[in-house]
């Protein structure tokens, strides 16, 4: 169970994020066999790529920024991507474009789709990774950032998500890490070890739910263990839900790729939308895995940082019940997690 103490920790978090610095980690290290280069892709002439022995990662420089590629460099893309608005830039309004973004919650228009379209500011965080700094949201004073980092050793990613008030007064918000998924797969939700009546008179866990779920949607699988969502390109309504999470991963298997999103959710710490550290949309085209930092008064000069690290295996069997999950999936995650 990865939850951390909002007494004991949250306070030298914030001492790290107020200052813009993030906590230490092996992988900021771990940089042998990395290799990192400015590429074309999807139209655009400005992307900069991560390469280790086995992994691809590309993240856009003239939008976004979107990471809009991660898969293993002979393989498939596990991100989706809308044709459609590939190697575009310069829009009016907010385009999603596919891949892995930043925003921040809750959801509010116009505040929430500030259109992220024009260059992006890339620096080297040392010799595995890479800054990406978009313009300033000066419809609210917000400064985003994503620090990305590849290890050299293992198909690891450790994502950095900062959001900093560079306005005149006061924010509330949470950091908030989209990940937009190719379609046609399955996502695994992992829920808590269940307990006897005797010992557990209090509610463990919040599901929660939006004017448009449907609980008897055939996409959604509610079990003892885990909740499976599948990807429908045939399905003709979209659907969501939100969980205070704290089983420290979701994974997404797709063609016998199993992205693997890792996150911490803070104890005692308060979260958007009813308490979600973590949610999850689909629609005929994606499904979104979604991961939340705590709601924070940003005060001015101020930084917040949200955490999460990518992993992901290949030649993973089909899921299609928590018997599959138990056998396929757990012994994979039971590893990063120790």
């Amino acid at each position: 169970m990865l939850v951390k103490s909002a007494v004991f920790v949250a306070a030298a978090v914030l001492l790290n994020c107020c200052a813009g610095v993030g906590a230490a980690d092996d992988l900021d290290t771990d940089d042998r066999g990395v290799e990192m280069k400015k590429i074309a892709y999807g139209g655009w002439k400005n992307n900069v790529c991560l390469e280790n022995k086995q992994v691809r990662l590309v993240a856009t420089l003239d939008v976004g920024p979107r990471i809009i590629h991660f898969g293993f460099k002979d393989g498939e893309n596990v991100f989706k991507e809308y044709k459609d608005q590939l190697g575009k830039s310069g829009e009016k309004e907010w385009c999603i474009r596919g891949g892995h973004r930043l925003w921040h919650a809750p959801e509010i228009k116009p505040r929430t789709y500030f259109p992220d379209n024009a260059p992006v500011k890339s620096v080297p965080a040392g010799k595995n990774g890479v800054k990406l700094i978009p313009p300033p949201e000066t419809d609210c004073g917000i400064q985003k950032e994503i620090e990305v980092r590849l290890a050299g050793s293992r198909n690891e990613v450790l994502l950095r998500h900062r959001l900093t008030n560079i306005g005149q007064w006061p924010v509330e918000l949470a950091p908030w890490a989209l990940t937009v998924m190719a379609q046609g797969g399955t996502e695994i939700i992992p829920l808590p070890p269940k307990k006897s009546h005797s010992v557990c008179l209090l509610p463990q866990q919040s599901l929660i739910l939006w004017g448009y779920t449907d609980l008897s949607d055939p996409r959604l699988t509610l079990g003892r263990r885990c909740i499976l969502l599948r990807q429908d390109a045939n399905a003709t309504k979209p659907t969501k839900i939100g969980i205070s999470h704290d089983q420290g991963w979701v994974g997404y298997l797709l063609n016998g790729n199993l992205f693997v999103k890792r996150f911490e959710r803070v104890e005692g710490a308060a979260y958007p939308d009813r308490g979600c550290n973590f949610e999850t949309f689909t629609n005929e085209d994606m499904l979104e895995i979604e991961s939340l930092g705590p709601l924070v008064t940003l005060e001015p000069g101020k930084t917040v940082e949200h955490v999460e690290r990518w992993n992901l295996f290949h030649n993973v069997p089909e899921v299609k019940t928590e018997a599959d999950v138990s056998r396929h999936v757990l012994p994979l995650v039971s590893k990063l997690l120790k």
